[in-house]
Order: C-alpha cells, then sequence, then structure tokens
C-alpha cells in the first residue's frame, strides 16, 4: 500500500460541517472507511502517491511536500520542522508528502467533487454570461475551464495550462484538487437553450427564514472548487476566472474551509462552527440507494443531465453568540444529540439510530419535539434526503461584534423537489435549530456528468 491509499483510507478525516441529519446545517458526512472505499471502486476516490524516481534529484516540488510531512512528524515526536527539511536535502528523493500527492481524477462517469469528502479548503463561484456571449462563446469557455482542471488535476501535473499559469501553486501537487461545474437556470435563456432545460431546475420556494441577498444568489454558471491546499484551491480559481475573461464575469464568490488531513488522530466525522459533530447521518456512496437518491438516472429527462445531480447552494449564517449563550445541555436538546461525541439523546454511540420513540423516565420524549434531528430525519419528511457536502465561512466581524461566520452549504440530489424542498419546508416550521441561522444566499445549479478523454463538461447540451 503506497502512502498515500494508506493515509486516503486511514488517515483523511471526513471534512463534515453539517447539523447531522438536517440539510440546513448540511456537511460532508461520515463513515470514512466505506465512503472513500466506496469512491474508490467507483473510479473517483484519491489515487496512490506518485512512485519514487531512484536517480533523479529531489526537485523543488518534492522538497517542500518533503518538508511539510517531516515537519509535521517531527513536532510528534518534539522535533522541529528545520529538521525534516536536512532530512529532505541530504538523503536521497522521496515522494512527495501524501497530502500534496492526493489525486481525484477529472475523467469519470460523474463529475469530481460530488462523493468525495470536502477537502481543507474551498471556493464557491458563481459567473454570468457577458452582454453578446452566446451559446458558441458558452460552449468554448467550457472547454477551456475543463482543458485548465484536467491539466491542474493531473497526478503529476503542471502548475497550469502555460496560457494561465501564474506559479502561484507551481512548488504543490494536486492535493485533492477537484473542480466542479454547473448551469443555472438563466444561463439556458441566455444560450437559447430553453429547450432544455430540465423540470428539477425550477425556482426554490421562498421560506420563511430566508433573508437572501439577490447579489450573492444564482448565477448563469456555478464552479465549485476544493483542494487540501489553500494555494492549490487559489490557483485553479484563478486560473479559472482567467480562463473566462471575454466570455463570463464573476457574479459573487465565497471562501470556505474544513479541517486539515492530519489534524484529528483518527478518521473522525467534523465539527461545525457550533462545535457539534455534524454529518454522521449523510447518505454513504455504501447505501443501497445512494445513487437513486444523488445522480440522475441514465434515461431520466433531459438526456443530457444523465449522471448528473442537482447542487442546492445557500450560505447560511450562524448567529453564534446567541448559540454560545446557551447551556451545553440546552444545545444539546436543541440538536437531539451529545456535543462531546454526537450520540443521540436517545443513547448510544454517534452511529447507533436515533430512536425517535423513547421517553425519558420522567415521560418526556428523549429527542425534542422541535430537535434538529427529529425534524430533519428522512422518516420524518417522507424518506426524503440529499448528500450534504459544506464548508465553514468566516468572513470577519460585523461592527456590533458579531461575526460574520456559518456554513457554505451544498447539498446534492438527483431531484430538488423531492430532496431540498420538502425538507427545507419541515425545517422551516418547526426545527429548534432555525432560531439560530439565518439563510442569507441561495442558488439552485444542474451540474451535469463527468466527462471523458478529450471532451468537456456539459458538451451533451451545449452540443446536443
Amino acid at each position: 500500500m503506497s502512502n498515500m491509499s494508506k493515509a486516503a483510507r486511514t488517515g483523511r478525516p471526513r471534512n463534515g460541517a453539517a447539523m447531522d441529519d438536517g440539510t440546513e446545517a448540511g456537511g460532508a458526512g461520515a463513515a470514512n472507511g466505506a465512503a472513500i472505499g466506496q469512491a474508490e471502486a467507483n473510479g473517483v476516490a484519491r489515487s496512490g502517491a506518485r512512485p519514487r524516481q531512484e536517480s533523479a534529484p529531489i526537485s523543488r516540488r518534492r522538497l517542500l511536500g518533503t518538508a511539510g510531512a517531516a515537519g509535521a512528524a517531527g513536532l510528534m515526536a518534539g522535533g522541529a520542522a528545520g529538521a525534516g527539511v536536512a532530512a529532505a536535502v541530504d538523503g536521497e528523493p522521496v515522494a512527495l508528502a501524501t497530502v500534496g500527492s492526493a489525486h481525484i481524477p477529472f475523467e469519470g462517469a460523474h463529475q469530481a467533487g460530488i462523493v468525495q469528502p470536502a477537502q481543507a479548503r474551498g471556493h464557491l463561484v458563481a459567473f454570468d454570461l457577458v452582454a453578446g456571449a452566446d451559446r458558441k462563446d458558452a460552449a468554448a469557455l467550457l472547454r477551456r475551464w475543463s482543458d485548465a482542471v484536467r491539466t491542474m488535476t493531473a497526478a503529476d501535473r503542471p502548475s497550469a495550462p502555460a496560457a494561465y499559469d501564474d506559479q502561484v501553486a507551481y512548488d504543490a501537487g494536486p492535493s485533492s484538487l477537484t473542480v466542479t461545474f454547473g448551469f443555472g437556470r438563466s444561463f439556458f435563456g441566455r444560450t437559447g437553450l430553453g429547450s432544455a432545460l430540465p423540470e428539477a431546475l425550477a425556482p426554490l420556494p421562498d421560506f420563511a427564514g430566508d433573508r437572501l441577498d439577490a447579489a450573492r444568489s444564482n448565477g448563469d454558471l456555478w464552479v465549485q472548487i476544493g483542494a487540501d491546499d489553500a494555494l492549490v484551491a487559489f490557483h485553479a480559481l484563478r486560473v479559472l476566472q482567467k480562463a473566462a475573461g471575454g466570455t463570463a464575469a464573476v457574479r459573487w464568490q465565497m471562501n470556505g474551509f474544513n479541517r486539515t488531513p492530519g489534524a484529528a488522530p483518527h478518521p473522525m466525522t467534523g465539527r461545525n462552527l457550533m462545535g457539534q459533530i455534524d454529518g454522521t447521518n449523510n447518505p454513504k456512496p455504501s447505501d443501497p440507494d445512494f445513487a437513486r437518491r444523488v445522480f440522475v438516472p441514465a434515461g431520466g429527462s433531459p438526456g443530457w443531465m444523465a449522471g448528473g445531480s442537482y447542487a442546492v447552494v445557500r450560505r447560511i449564517r450562524m448567529l453564534l453568540d446567541d448559540w454560545d449563550h446557551l447551556a451545553v445541555a440546552r444545545q444539546e436538546k436543541v440538536i437531539g444529540r451529545r456535543k462531546s461525541d454526537g450520540a443521540p439523546l436517545s443513547g448510544g454511540t454517534e452511529f447507533t439510530p436515533v430512536d425517535l420513540a423513547k421517553f425519558n423516565a420522567d415521560g418526556s420524549p428523549a429527542i425534542a419535539g422541535d430537535a434538529h434531528v427529529r425534524v430533519a430525519a428522512p422518516a420524518s419528511n417522507g424518506g426524503a434526503a440529499m448528500l450534504r457536502r459544506a464548508f465553514s465561512y468566516h468572513d470577519g466581524i460585523d461592527q456590533d461584534g458579531t461575526p460574520d461566520a456559518g456554513l457554505l452549504f451544498v447539498a446534492w440530489q438527483a431531484d430538488p423537489l423531492k430532496g431540498f424542498v420538502p425538507v427545507q419546508r419541515k425545517l422551516d416550521g418547526g426545527d429548534g435549530l432555525s432560531r439560530f441561522l439565518r439563510h442569507e444566499s441561495s442558488g439552485l445549479f444542474a451540474v451535469p456528468g463527468g466527462v471523458g478523454r478529450g471532451e468537456y463538461v456539459g458538451q451533451r447540451l451545449l452540443e446536443g
């Protein structure tokens, strides 16, 4: 087993940022071994580290990667990062550090960035086509973008296509980079593709808890970037922005983060900014109905969406000062799980199924009637569920001293009218957690299936 493969299976924390069974504080989920193992079986998980080259001198890229791994090991043993650098220089060439060499293929049946664990750094960006840009221009843009991402995500990649390279990530490996592309409802009218507009891309209904900023909502094109290195993620963003010049302009951008690989002593469900273990009950690729819930089936309508998915994107501010004023016992009652280990208040461990019918000795329900896990549970919503894969965000402190922080919520489903919409309606009316959340932006995007060699994302739509 290579260093990379071993880390991907045993050392990569699940970067969840979701409120367990719910959607409006959804995240990447848990059960790392099962999810990553299934993803590998599907050919879309992290591949192994590059083979060691015995005779080649150590490159700057491999030196910096090795220094990162050696520095971490030195700190654990009471040493210093400098010792790791010296060892890398004086010893024989070694492979790039595990985090840097982690590689997720761009090509496949589905776009990357859906089933994989959410990375440590993320950017969500919406673009609008410029005046006069048409279907042909959009197709050329998607080809440029796809070619650039194919290059940047390659296992032994150059930094970027030469036309866009600024050398920001010159020394880094792919670092689990994924870039996922989607189309907003407005895209179809602007490109004369109204007849191909999916019914599932109908506008989301208004919800009572919405305080939406139109300038930070929707968009013609949507891009999700994730990587386990901040410079790699930023570099991908810059490359795509430059490649869009003359065809599309940024409408809005949001930046997020999750736990860094290796920050926890063992793989575990992540925590959100409320301090809650978050994502325990997320659907897993090993579930028998996973594909049916998440991906549009072959033969579905429209045909160009086969193998694709629909992404609901919401910027959800967490009212952290209000939340932090609650006693931990009260926070646990709002969620329905213990804060320390994520176990349901009905008993057991984190992954014990929630018993919604259990009562305490005093006759009160173990899971309160407005507890988040009860209101959001599939059993309370006719089986509706979706794959939540999110990033936390922190955009500074407002003038009143409150943090502008929360969740960049991304939910994946085969049909949002059967996934997100019914669950959010239920949450909107009866979730105790909703008092501590504010939905500030929203978008819905059709994310087509993956691509083969030489293809570009959206080709079946734009050339159909």
